[in-house]
């Protein structure tokens, strides 16, 4: 049994979000085992980047009110004590909404490449901005 008292908050990098976020490593995987989990606290109007991951995700929110987007468009609002689970290799991107900060816990299993996240591009303003719009109650709609 191994019990850990302290994790160190890291910032998060600019290459792969936007704003403020924060990460604290729940489980980094070593061989052979695969399960990586973080705590990712994000600041008002802070966001990930597109992004997949080869074998889904669990996103299980704890805190806050947040939005989770995915190509085709389709927008969730989400608040403490939901769950999304993400299919694999679905491009998607999840943050707060610009009123409000949102922490979640953040579970995938890697695949033999690594933690099998594909990193793409920024969500756009018009982007975010279009996703505040389309979620009643999901930030001010700012333009």
């Amino acid at each position: 049994m191994e019990h850990i008292t302290h994790t160190p908050t890291l910032k998060a990098p600019a290459e792969r979000f936007t704003g403020d976020v924060y990460l604290n490593m729940i489980e980094t995987p070593t061989e052979p085992a695969r399960l990586a989990a973080a705590l990712v606290r994000f600041t008002p109007g802070a966001r990930t980047h597109w992004h997949s991951h080869a074998l889904g995700q669990v996103l299980h929110i704890t805190d806050g009110i947040g939005l989770v987007g995915t190509r085709d468009g389709h927008i969730i609002r989400v608040s403490a004590g939901e769950t999304v689970k993400c299919p694999p290799n679905e491009e998607h991107w999840h943050g707060a909404t610009d009123t409000n900060l949102l922490a979640h816990i953040a579970i995938v299993t890697g695949d033999t490449n690594g933690d099998g996240t594909n990193w793409l591009e920024p969500v756009t303003e018009e982007q975010y901005d279009a996703a505040l719009s389309t979620v009643e109650g999901g930030g001010s709609g700012r333009s």
